[in-house]
């Protein structure tokens, strides 16, 4: 099996199986603040379960393409939001479900000015900034209960960029 991915772009209709797109697109829903500020309503599904809303701030270390990984992992009684406090590319990979196991890998690169929410029980892998720093503001589930699945793969996958020569 080819354990090769090609990074794809961070579309809506292209991740829409795995969460949100969340990005200043189109014409803005309501423009607030006295006309000098359009607001993008309600951009993301968050789902807390029984628990609350937090936001955390991570700082994760930047890896470069092409990129190995063995570890991917889900989240499931909540949705987690990645918001990237930097207008740096990052490269955010989901996995289907199959059976309670992760399927193919997908890889989609952000254009610096989005972030994605992440559905309740979506399989994904590490937080992943392709340059420094890699700041992100992140909400999540805060509340009783274990919400984290992790899976190793035996063999790494390889992200490589996709190159539409």
């Amino acid at each position: 099996m080819d354990r090769t991915i090609r990074t794809e772009p961070l579309t809506a209709a292209a991740f829409a199986r795995f969460g949100d797109v969340l990005e200043a697109a189109g014409a803005p829903d309501r423009i607030i603040n006295e006309g000098l500020c359009g607001r993008f309503h309600d951009r993301a599904r968050l789902d807390f379960g029984t628990g609350r809303a937090g936001i955390s701030v991570f700082d994760a270390t930047p890896r470069a393409l092409p990129y190995d990984f063995t570890l991917i992992e889900r989240h499931p009684v909540g949705s987690q939001a990645f918001l990237p406090m930097t207008a740096a590319p990052f490269l955010v990979i989901v996995a289907p479900d199959e059976s309670e196991r992760p399927g193919r890998p997908r890889a989609f690169l952000t254009t610096g000015t989005q972030g994605i929410n992440l559905c309740r029980g979506t399989w994904h892998g590490v937080l992943t900034p392709l340059a420094a720093p890699g700041l992100f503001a992140v909400v999540d589930r805060i509340g009783e209960g274990a919400n984290l699945e992790e899976y190793r793969y035996d063999v790494p996958w390889r992200v490589v960029r996709d190159d539409p020569a």
